[in-house]
């Protein structure tokens, strides 16, 4: 008969509850410092609240009122050098933080507002009114809150889609020497989301100092948890990591501030993360000013048990208890920061002098200009000032024919040598050699604490990439190893990582290069085929660029990380066996910003194309005679491509085809032909032409695979087409 041995968690999990000791041993001014951080954030959700009601707040309005005591209770004490993010309902994080980093030494209950304290509440109600004078500029609103000063990274309007960020901020912490913690909240619904899990196991097998805070008010919108989980303990979670973890009530502030005390200790002592489950309740409904009974979702006598527990009461008259604060202090202390609030309130909206009498309006000088809608959403280049820019034809350094793959891994030595700041990371790069195609070779042995072999998890560590970017210190180059696999990070690489730096306000940064490779014709079928340049170039903030010799490969692998945007350098298969010249000791130029180059020049037609397609290109002129202008454009994003060599090349040729090797449907051309018929229609003599593969994604078959891409033999049809809709010969 089968013999069951019973298994046991390797962390451990506990519930913490306060004792009458801990309250008889409690600090006056760490309780204090709660109450003022609870009413504080009490008093603002209750201002935001009313605004919203009356119109005035554009957008969603997600309060935390009843929520309080997790954030103050975890975050009241943190020091400025800790980071914290948060989701969607972030307000109470985003005060709690700020307030802590403007009196690291406490809040006294009983004393006046300081003017900086003031100053944080107005500008915390500007962003969220989308005023010109808030954190973000207006940008962000209530659900995208970013101080970076204050040690908040930001809030995220994506359930769950903060946490692989904040992993990437404790890895800056560790990595940087501090001990230093990253602190992520996010509530019951983000718990069961991929993200989410694949951030806790990668914090855990790299033991960052990472606490994953879950705020549990037991409604993702209307579902309630018991719906969308058969483990509604939701800390539970952190057992199947290895991650020790607590349960605490947070509706009882002090609480959560002991367990998180015990939790820092954990982390700053370098023993990895933590996840915290807090039990809070939201008054209000997901988003407004009405409570969840009025949408039928929650019965108004759960509703009122909870209003039974309110946080700020229970710490009050613990406190009262013990003799520490008189309620008339404590009325006093509601109604300061109420008159704060009103104060804010004042400073930003005025009477209405079209509306009905009482009703009021947004001041109309604090608007954003219209003018800002784009600014910053990717660098002003400052940082390329007075770079070393070469190309081949005028290098002075010795050049000789090289491996383009070779050219790859010497290069990021280079730069891994020039700027200890730089990090590689993905999957297998320290292993095999360099990876599955030797890009890495040898640097994890040049630089072991640099070069990171992540599970195969590319959401997490895309995302941890892009928070080591905005942590300042760092330098990531993230590898996927097939474009295709972006669709699964997708989340990070678009809404995060490329839209963080313009959402956020436009003055952070996002120093990130995401490097993958083109796979076509390697038999890996439909899932590992894709060009990305596409779908980046569609998508806001991402550089791009594609280099199809190893002497620009040199320079614009330097160029990318020089930049502090996010950069997406395309590589493709069939270049790494190829050959090409390429310097052997100099690896410190730069290929010009924006640059093309004209492989070719001609008067018949202008071919536009990157990467493996130049040589098809080259070659497809060479066997059909027309006399092609052919360019390869080297940057291709919106941002960065070389109109003024592709205008001169249009005005002198009136004809264009863009030859592209993938699929129709994520067509790079595509958005290329509209821009330039848009700019240069006048020129043109005919439509636009195209060369790409086909509709479908390649196919495992050699024969299908062939079919589905182009190649020297589709830009010859090309060029024909071109040439016979023209009415022109081939040859002149």
């Amino acid at each position: 008969m089968s013999k069951l041995i019973s298994l046991s968690p390797a962390a451990p999990w506990a519930e913490l509850r306060v004792t009458e000791a801990d309250w008889k041993a409690a600090d006056p001014a760490v309780l204090g410092t709660l109450l003022a951080h609870m009413h504080l954030i009490r008093a603002f959700e209750e201002t935001v609240v009313g605004l919203a009601l009356d119109g005035l707040v554009h957008g969603p309005a997600h309060s935390s009122i009843g929520q309080e005591g997790g954030a103050a209770g975890a975050l009241a004490m943190l020091t400025a050098a800790d980071q914290v993010n948060g989701s969607h309902r972030g307000h109470h994080h985003f005060l709690s933080k700020s307030l802590a980093y403007l009196m690291p030494s406490g809040v006294d209950p009983r004393a006046a507002l300081t003017q900086p304290v003031q100053a944080l509440l107005q500008r915390t109600l500007a962003e969220i009114l989308g005023l010109s004078q808030g954190f973000c500029h207006g940008r962000g609103g209530s659900m995208h809150l970013r101080w970076e000063e204050a040690g908040v990274t930001g809030t995220n309007a994506i359930v769950g889609g903060g946490v692989p960020l904040a992993a990437g901020s404790a890895w800056a912490q560790r990595h940087a020497g501090s001990d230093a913690v990253a602190v992520t909240f996010f509530g019951d619904g983000a718990v069961n989301i991929g993200s989410v899990l694949e951030t806790m196991n990668l914090a855990a097998a790299w033991k960052l100092p990472l606490c994953f805070f879950i705020e549990n008010n037991r409604y993702a919108v209307s579902t309630n948890v018991e719906e969308a989980t058969a483990e509604p303990r939701l800390s539970a979670r952190g057992l199947a990591f290895n991650i020790p973890s607590w349960k605490v009530d947070g509706m009882d502030v002090y609480a959560v501030h002991l367990t998180m005390q015990r939790a820092l200790a954990h982390m700053r002592a370098g023993k990895g993360p933590v996840v915290i489950e807090a039990d809070v309740y939201r008054y209000l409904h997901q988003n407004g000013g009405f409570p969840g009974s009025a949408f039928g979702y929650r019965s108004k006598e759960e509703e009122a048990a909870w209003r039974k527990r309110d946080p700020l009461d229970h710490l009050a008259a613990r406190m009262q208890a013990l003799g520490m604060i008189t309620a008339a202090e404590v009325e006093a202390l509601r109604a300061r920061m109420q008159a704060a609030m009103q104060q804010a309130v004042d400073a930003l909206t005025e009477a209405d002098p079209a509306g009905k009498a009482g009703k009021k309006r947004i001041r109309p000088e604090l608007w954003p200009d219209p003018g800002f809608r784009d600014v910053g959403l990717r660098g002003d280049l400052r940082e390329l000032d007075g770079a070393r820019c070469e190309e081949e034809s005028s290098f002075q350094g010795a050049l000789h024919e090289r491996k383009f793959i070779d050219v790859i891994a010497d290069t990021l030595d280079r730069r891994m040598a020039a700027d200890e700041r730089i990090v590689v990371l993905g999957e297998d790069v320290h292993r095999l050699k360099g990876g599955t195609n030797g890009a890495t070779r040898g640097l994890k042995d040049k630089y072991p604490t640099r070069v990171l072999g992540t599970p195969i998890s590319e959401n997490a560590f895309a995302g941890l990439g892009g928070g080591m970017a905005m942590d300042g210190r760092f330098r990531p180059i993230v590898e996927f190893m097939y474009p295709d696999f972006l669709w699964v990070a997708a989340d990070q690489v678009f809404n995060q990582i490329g839209k963080a730096r313009h959402m956020f306000g436009g003055d952070s940064k996002m120093p990130l290069v995401l490097r993958s490779k083109v796979a076509m014709g390697t038999g890996y079928g439909s899932q590992h085929s894709m060009d990305p340049a596409g779908i980046f170039a569609t998508s806001p903030g991402w550089r791009i660029v594609a280099p199809s010799t190893p002497f620009d490969y040199v320079g614009l692998m330097h160029a990318a990380l020089q930049l502090e945007d996010p950069v997406l350098v395309i590589e493709h298969v069939d270049l790494y066996a190829s050959s090409g010249l390429a310097p052997v000791d100099d690896f410190d130029y730069q290929t010009a910003f924006g640059k093309a180059a004209v492989r070719r020049e001609g008067s018949a037609l202008t071919v536009l194309t990157y990467l493996s397609m130049v040589r098809h290109s080259l070659e497809a002129v060479e066997q059909t005679g027309v006399d092609a202008e052919v360019i390869d454009l080297r940057w291709l994003d919106r941002a960065s491509l070389d109109w003024e060599t592709i205008g001169a090349s249009i005005r002198k040729t009136n004809n264009v085809l863009i030859v592209e090797q993938g699929a129709r449907g994520t067509s790079y051309g595509a958005w290329l032909a509209d821009e330039i018929q848009r700019r240069f229609f006048d020129w043109l003599d005919q439509p636009i032409q195209r060369v790409t593969g086909g509709e479908a994604s390649p196919s495992i078959s050699k024969v299908l695979e062939r079919a589905a891409c182009a190649r020297t033999e589709e830009v010859v049809e090309g060029l024909e087409r071109v040439m016979r809709e023209q009415g022109a010969p081939l040859r002149p």
